[in-house]
């Protein structure tokens, strides 16, 4: 069953996020579909207040982020920008989208993106924010924010961060949009399958990863985002005092026990 994340509610009594848990994978959905789910105020607080949520539950193993409707995310609600059409209003609204997104990476729960339909600037932002992503054949995906004048400043971040510069800036440019093949090719999504094996792949996706130990994967995640910004000794030096004291956690004793004593490991 979908329940509305608190203080999510719409005027016609729906929630704008919802969140099902199932077998330790929590699926957080956008639940605008007429308006192609913007990332309004509203909707990035009740993000916010999910994911928050989430990093204190241990029982959560995956998050899974989706969209209800034809559309993934549109981005950026454009109408109540300019409605709040004052320069530190704007600042604050791109201010706690940046919060959020960051949000995503320092969660202990590897984070994964369910794309069918559009993801465009903020959306398309979202994508390449999170750790991993599934996309249906069907997905499009783009930095469109020049199309009305605007640059995709903040969707840029995460984007020069997942696929080339050249690539990046192609996109940022153009504003033109890229089809699911083409964002597998340069890196943006994990993998792309029909629309109608889109849940099922997700669902494999994440059983591999509920399948290994949670403390030894959130370190992992920890881990690799401190290091990727690392000069290349600095990494090093950081990846091995971290593998050293994960060699020492109860988990790998077992992993290992378990793999020399050829059975399965017992994770707790």
């Amino acid at each position: 069953m979908n329940d509305p994340v608190p203080h999510a509610a719409l005027s016609a009594g729906e929630a704008l996020l919802l969140r099902e848990t199932t077998d330790a994978v929590a699926t957080l959905t956008f639940n605008r579909p007429k308006q192609y789910n913007p990332l309004s105020s509203a909707m990035l607080d009740a993000l916010q207040s999910a994911l928050d949520t989430i990093a204190k539950d241990p029982t959560v193993r995956v998050v899974v982020i989706a969209g209800n409707g034809p559309a993934f995310c549109a981005g950026h609600d454009l109408k109540e920008m300019r409605a709040n059409y004052e320069l530190g209003k704007t600042q604050a609204l791109f201010e706690k989208c940046s919060r959020m997104m960051m949000t995503i990476q320092s969660l202990p729960q590897p984070v994964i993106a369910r794309v069918h339909g559009l993801a465009t600037a903020a959306g398309c932002q979202l994508v390449a924010q999170c750790d991993l992503a599934v996309a249906s054949e069907s997905a499009k995906f783009a930095t469109s924010g020049l199309n009305v004048g605007l640059f995709c400043a903040t969707p840029s971040v995460p984007l020069a961060r997942n696929i080339s510069r050249k690539q990046a800036l192609e996109m940022l440019l153009t504003a033109e949009f890229i089809d699911a093949q083409h964002a597998l090719q340069r890196g943006l999504v994990n993998r792309v399958v029909p629309s109608d094996q889109l849940d099922a792949e997700i669902a494999r996706l994440a059983g591999a990863i509920r399948a290994k130990p949670a403390a030894s994967v959130a370190l992992g995640k920890e881990m690799f985002y401190r290091q990727v910004e690392m000069p290349l000794a600095q990494a090093y030096a950081y990846a091995a005092g971290v593998m050293a004291c994960n060699f020492m956690m109860p988990q790998a004793a077992e992993g290992v026990d378990a793999f020399t004593q050829k059975r399965l490991p017992k994770w707790d």
